[in-house]
């Protein structure tokens, strides 16, 4: 199976920052929930609130040269694109009796704070596939509206982009993603510690629904982060996917998509699909004629894989 070798994802940006293992502790609750996070690599960015890439989009032109005559020089031809970040928060409360009621007060603090944890998730999440800033500005770019056409002639991306054929609010898409720091990575702002900041305001006087006032333990959640597609070729869409779409067609979607990435080595490829697609795709392990899907171990866990590459759960 692939894997990421040492590029930085987000678990391992948290363990260098702090040493205390309270950030990193945190973020291993956000992984456990979304599998996303588990490959995403992250990165700081060059601008202070976003990242500024030059991508290649012409190669230079070559010549056989013959004795006694040149060679004319040439030249790539490149454009710069600025993503910006989005700032994600939330405030975490909790009765200041009931936490001091534990032995470890700091612990269960986290356990109640779980719920807004999981909230910010899904918020990414979303944001990480539909995030649209000419709706939401606030927000920053995902996936699905830079791989939103089919037509080559409006985006060159278009071309990895595979209609399953399946029409109406019901279909559903696979993403595959190779990330890397040269195909698709997320990234914070320049000169922040983190993207994701757990900052523990300790004890504040809250106020409930009619207004009564007791002391209590407020916890503020942040998270800076921005999405960077540097190579559009490392990402396939497979769209409009219906649900009575056979296993077998599902599974030769799935080979076209793996085989229009120039090369898995560059970066960690990784299919992220649904529920019910995912589901389908387990019971077609089964299957005696099937040669690219397995079961494998990876650090202590069972991981689904098609042709080597991670096949990931995102509900969103």
């Amino acid at each position: 199976m692939s894997t990421i070798g040492p590029n930085p994802t987000l678990l391992t940006h948290c363990r260098r920052m702090d040493p205390n293992g309270k950030v990193a502790h945190v973020v291993e609750l956000l992984i456990k929930t979304n599998e996303i996070l588990t490959d995403m690599v992250y990165i700081e960015g060059n601008l202070p609130t976003g990242h500024r890439t030059t991508v290649r989009t012409g190669l230079p032109g070559t010549a056989w040269r013959k004795l006694n005559y040149g060679v004319q020089p040439s030249k790539s031809t490149t454009k710069q694109v600025d993503d910006t970040c989005g700032m994600l928060e939330a405030y975490a409360e909790v009765d200041k009796n009931l936490a001091d009621l534990n032995a470890n007060t700091s612990e269960f603090r986290v356990s109640e704070d779980r719920a807004f944890l999981e909230a910010m998730n899904q918020a990414m999440a979303e944001t990480l596939f539909y995030g649209d800033t000419s709706k939401h500005p606030e927000r920053f770019l995902g996936l699905a509206p830079r791989f939103c056409t089919k037509d080559t002639a409006q985006a060159d991306n278009a071309e990895n982009v595979i209609d399953a054929g399946g029409s109406g609010g019901s279909c559903a898409s696979i993403w595959l993603v190779t990330w890397g720091e040269n195909t698709v990575h997320a990234f914070y702002p320049k000169g922040s510690l983190s993207g994701f900041q757990h900052n523990d305001l300790g004890e504040v006087t809250l106020t409930d629904d009619e207004g009564g006032m007791y002391q209590g333990y407020r916890t503020h959640y942040k998270w800076d982060i921005g999405l960077c597609v540097r190579d559009w070729r490392y990402v396939v869409r497979i769209a409009n996917i219906p649900k009575t779409l056979s296993n077998t067609k599902l599974v030769d979607l799935m080979i076209e998509a793996s085989e229009m990435l120039p090369n898995k080595a560059l970066g960690l490829p990784a299919f992220y699909m649904n529920r019910q697609l995912r589901t389908a795709l387990r019971k077609e392990i089964t299957n005696k004629s099937n040669v690219h899907l397995s079961l494998d171990q990876a650090s202590g866990k069972t991981v689904m894989a098609f042709a080597e590459i991670p096949v990931r759960r995102c509900d969103v």
